[in-house]
């Protein structure tokens, strides 16, 4: 006898086989208007779009940003055909590079080896001007003068120009209006035109760009790369497999259709809500492609094994939406709820996937159930008159073997998951954020040039109170000595301190005496320096990225080469300690998009810990409430957490270093997880429950109808995540890798695990009913 929601779902299934071109009709306006959103969309360049608002390394870092300058720069490394760049044309690209780079959108400074402020003694006077002028003009003397000064001044050597003079730099300082979110795109954009132009005219040379601004729009450069090249081949891979599984060009083509219509229609209700596109986030269509797979080929499926049975394509597709709708609507919530844990990520790119995905999950549930259904009502479908299938007979066999063999499975299958998850702690938020794009990208490229010639990209900026002044000579003696602490680590290659200016000025003020190159020991002469240089500098180059405007504190910046997160937090604490023992006046946080990257795995962690829990439990209520058990409920667990953690484990065995995108994982492979349990389960349940069969029938059974489409399926999603393992950008790679793992972890949980769980979960029930029959037979 049907249930209300059996009676429900006949109603209408009925009602949608009869008025098939309406809801075709009716489908097509919905998605449209959903799609219209999608024109909303953009994709954001700013890396501090990966932060939270209340990311305390955030925070600290908008609070430093707000005091000095921005530090949103483009690094322009300039490499001449021969050992030296300190000669007359290598000299005239970089003056003619830092004149032009002005015209580049939003520029406030320009630093450069040939607009660099020297300062000597002129008599009594100090002399203020650029180190180099007119180039094309210089004597060999001149050069060798200038090369002298800029290998051995401290604000040029490691970070403008080389230790060994082969290598300079220029330095381009962007600061954004913030009212589009093209603003790097075009500022980069007009930086690698000046290039080419420079290029053009100086073609032995070779010219790398790096910098916040480059990493910043790499990002979405990134992503268009892997939707221009991995969407097409995955779409494909996936068409092929659905059609040799279903045999059907017909439902090959409606199953697109559902892509297609889920995939756009999420992306267009994202455009409504005003949501970025980012690199994690533009991975969504992948992930609502493969749920929406799912979805349609459980249909599919049962569509044809009952008109192999004889039944009409329109009774077999009401009595397929009648056994598939609760399978299907708890997958597709659960999905979603999974997916929707990742708000309690720490990094908005993650909700914005989670968001999209979810909102995909609940659209292809929803036209799998009506739009499907439609368009197989109006098409022609011819399925094969077979009574089985050899992937059946196959899965039939396996389910057989597992049953007899129960025992060796079930304690097999236990160790292998306990010693798998014994591996999790051996995983550790290390990776290096340069690294997140691969040797294809030349953001990538020119970071490794720039990190082993000339200067770094990670860095850690201080700024340090100064409660006299930060002429205060006491003040400037803790400078120095802060930097020489740094200078002791191997991996610094910069360190920028104010004090090195004041021992110039010290030096330049007694004639230019190199003894006299030391801090300054008066407080007001220390100041009057200081003031006589500042009226000297040009527009553009004071010194507002390095004091703030009362003179109470300094940046310091220390620049490193590459540095992994958990180096980088090493040193951080380091640092900080440093400070606190041996100079407390001076305390501070460091702070750098390194420092910000260094923590946000750890944190998105950590936030996941409370979010799966909670999403765990919320799955586990709806599986008692849908299974009407709560046992079953309680033994759903098992197949929904272990595949989880064996993924993590293996994961340990293959790297053993995660990354913030991987938080995203679980969230994924928990909904995806939580599917092939349901619809094992209810496949199981339905068996029991319906056709009154022993557990060992009913696992049998349930191999046979429900094993083909979950191995299918599971294939699908697999393949869709697998080939985004050959994306540029690492953590897309990485989070994808680590999700078929879990997938290829819940097949082998399901196929083995759950049905030897099941049997001795329900051996007390299946005894009470042998009983009960023993008993009903004595008495007849």
């Amino acid at each position: 006898m049907l249930n209300a929601i059996d009676r429900f779902v006949v109603r209408m299934g009925q009602g949608i086989m009869a008025h098939r071109w309406l809801t075709v009709i009716l489908s097509i306006l919905l998605v449209g208007w959903f799609a219209y959103g999608a024109r909303y969309l953009g994709f954001s360049t700013d890396y501090r779009v990966y932060f939270g608002p209340e990311n305390p390394q955030l925070k600290a870092f908008d609070q430093v940003q707000n005091v000095y300058n921005k530090n949103d720069i483009t690094m322009v490394v300039i490499e001449p055909p021969g050992d030296t760049t300190f000669n007359r044309e290598t000299l005239s690209l970089v003056d003619t590079f830092t004149e032009r780079a002005w015209g580049l959108p939003y520029v406030i400074r320009i630093d450069s080896v040939t607009n660099f402020q020297h300062t000597e003694a002129e008599g009594d006077d100090l002399k203020v001007a650029d180190l180099v002028d007119n180039p094309a003009g210089l004597t060999d003397a001149e050069l060798a003068a200038i090369r002298a000064v800029a290998i051995n001044e401290p604000l040029l050597a490691g970070r403008l120009s080389s230790r060994d003079g082969r290598v300079l730099a220029v330095a381009v300082t962007h600061q954004y209006l913030g009212k589009s979110s093209m603003e790097v795109t075009e500022a980069v954009a007009a930086t690698r035109q000046l290039r080419d132009e420079l290029l053009a005219e100086y073609p032995e040379h070779r010219i790398y760009l790096s910098g916040s601004n480059m990493m910043s729009n790499t990002f979405a450069e990134a992503s268009m790369a892997d939707i221009q090249s991995l969407y097409p081949l995955m779409y494909g891979l996936l068409i092929v497999v659905v059609y040799l599984f279903l045999r059907s060009v017909t439902a090959t083509a409606a199953t697109v259709v559902i892509i297609v219509f889920s995939t756009v229609g999420a992306m267009g209700l994202a455009g409504y809500l005003g949501i970025s596109l980012t690199s994690p986030s533009a991975i969504s269509p992948i992930v609502i492609t493969t749920l929406a797979v799912a979805d349609s080929v459980h249909i599919l499926v049962s569509l044809f094994a009952l008109m192999r049975e004889g039944k009409s394509k329109q009774e077999a597709m009401v009595e397929s939406l009648r056994l598939n709708f609760m399978p299907v609507f708890l997958t597709s919530i659960t999905t979603a709820l999974g997916l929707l844990s990742i708000n309690f990520a720490d990094s908005p790119p993650l909700h914005d996937l989670g968001n999209i995905s979810a909102m995909g999950s609940i659209l292809a549930w929803l036209l799998s159930i009506t739009l499907l259904p439609a368009l197989i009502a109006i098409f022609p479908v011819k399925v094969p008159a077979r009574k089985g299938s050899f992937m059946a007979a196959r899965m039939m066999a396996l389910g057989e073997w597992t049953v007899r063999n129960k025992r060796p499975v079930f304690w097999s299958s236990a160790l292998i998951s306990a010693a798998l998850m014994a591996m999790i702690p051996l995983n550790e938020a290390n990776d290096k954020f340069v690294h997140y794009f691969d040797e294809r990208i030349q953001f990538r490229n020119d970071s490794d040039f720039m990190a082993d010639n000339i200067t770094g990209l990670y860095t850690m900026e201080f700024s340090l109170p100064a409660k006299n002044g930060v002429a205060d000579p006491a003040y400037l003696a803790q400078l120095d000595a802060f930097k020489n602490w740094w200078y002791e680590n191997p991996k610094v290659m910069h360190v920028s301190s104010v004090s090195d200016i004041f021992k110039r000025l010290n030096k330049n003020l007694h004639g230019d005496d190199p003894e006299w190159y030391r801090l300054p020991t008066e407080r007001d002469m220390a100041a009057q320096y200081l003031l006589l240089y500042e009226f000297s500098l040009p527009f553009g180059l004071d010194l507002n990225n390095s004091i703030n405007l009362d003179k109470t504190a300094s940046r310091f910046i220390v620049t490193f080469e590459h540095l992994k997160s958990r180096e980088t937090r090493e040193t951080l604490f380091s640092g900080q300690q440093w400070l606190r023992d041996n100079a407390p006046d001076l305390a501070a946080t460091g702070v750098s998009p390194a420092v910000m990257f260094a923590f946000i795995a750890e944190r998105n962690f950590s936030s996941m810990a409370v979010g799966i829990p909670l999403a765990l439990l919320g799955i586990s209520v709806i599986l008692v409430l849908a299974l009407r058990s709560l046992k079953f409920g309680l033994v759903s667990l098992v197949p929904n957490l272990f595949p989880m953690g064996m993924a993590f484990g293996l994961w340990a065995i293959y790297n053993g270093e995660v990354n913030f995108t991987m938080s995203f994982s679980m969230g994924v492979m928990l909904g995806i997880i939580v599917d092939d349990t349901i619809h094992f389960m209810s496949k199981y349940l339905r068996a029991r429950r319906e056709q009154n069969i022993s557990p060992e029938e009913a696992v049998v059974h349930t191999f046979r109808t429900v094993g083909p489409a979950l191995l299918v399926t599971s294939l699908t999603l697999a393949l869709g995540f697998l080939v985004l393992c050959y994306s540029a950008f690492y953590p897309t790679a990485s989070m994808s890798l680590l999700t078929v793992m879990g997938i290829a972890c819940a097949l082998i949980t399901d196929f083995l695990l759950l049905p030897v769980v099941l049997l001795w979960a329900d051996r007390e029930k299946a005894s009470e009913q042998t009983m009960e029959t023993a008993c009903e037979s004595s008495a007849s």
